[in-house]
């Protein structure tokens, strides 16, 4: 790949530029609304979940050799344990206070799988700013259709999906828990940025080639990329950063194949 230094000054540069902010804005409106949601959403049923709790039985008898069957449903206010942890003052902060957190690192890991697919429907308008200003030698030819893009995304989401309970066992060893847990999406995330990009600029074959010769390369970028992410509240405005710099490294790249063809 080109020089780093130089593809990430580039990068920062058209971030900045007029058409590139407006592009920006979407992604975080459309994100911060989704995820806004799903926060209270779950960590609403966390606590009601805390806080009630349904019983049900079924009894049948048998009288004068005719079977009657009787139910009973209630919701009772809370068990022993809930009941302990929500009479006190204290306990009851402790609890919530576990319930939002472990909510807000869910909303994080949501944040970067909502910004994701958002910023997939920009990546075409963003890579063709992107050659009108600096590669108008290099053709977008691209070779994706939306069935392909759904089947793939799908695919991704359910891998991504099994790799999180693949790696159960993982998530009782520190350190290692950390590298298990974040594995699975950065699967997805380097899945869909390298295909939203790649997809849209290369042929089949170019693409194949570039993965084949600066596949560790690819990784590494996206790697960094996605640890960026992990800082709360970067993706919102990051993402169409991340198109721009893995466009530069195509574009670059592209220009050199078909130059040799």
């Amino acid at each position: 790949m080109d020089n780093e230094t130089s593809i990430l000054s580039l990068s920062i540069k058209d971030l900045f530029t007029k058409k590139m902010i407006t592009y920006s804005i979407m992604p975080f409106i459309i994100s911060m609304i989704v995820l806004y949601i799903l926060f209270f959403i779950v960590a609403g049923l966390g606590i009601d979940q805390m806080t009630t709790m349904d019983v049900q039985t079924t009894q049948t008898t048998i009288q004068n050799g005719v079977p009657h069957t009787e139910s009973f449903q209630a919701t009772l206010a809370g068990t022993a344990i809930m009941k302990f942890l929500m009479s006190s003052a204290l306990t009851s902060w402790i609890a919530t206070f576990f319930i939002y957190t472990i909510g807000g690192f869910l909303t994080l890991y949501a944040s970067i799988f909502v910004a994701l697919i958002v910023i997939g429907f920009l990546t075409h308008n963003i890579l063709r700013e992107i050659q009108f200003r600096h590669y108008q030698d290099v053709e977008l030819i691209g070779y994706s259709n939306a069935f392909e893009s759904i089947f793939f995304t799908l695919k991704w989401v359910l891998i991504m999906i099994a790799l999180f309970f693949l790696f159960i066992p993982l998530y009782f060893i520190p350190v290692v828990n950390v590298i298990a847990f974040n594995f699975p999406l950065y699967y997805f995330f380097h899945k869909m940025m390298t295909y939203d990009v790649s997809s849209n600029i290369c042929t089949k074959e170019e693409d194949m080639k570039i993965r084949f010769f600066y596949g560790s390369t690819l990784r590494l970028k996206t790697l960094g990329l996605y640890l960026l992410s992990l800082i709360p509240f970067v993706i919102f405005f990051a993402s169409v950063f991340y198109v721009i710099y893995l466009g530069h490294s195509y574009f670059i790249e592209v220009r050199k194949l078909r130059a040799e063809d």
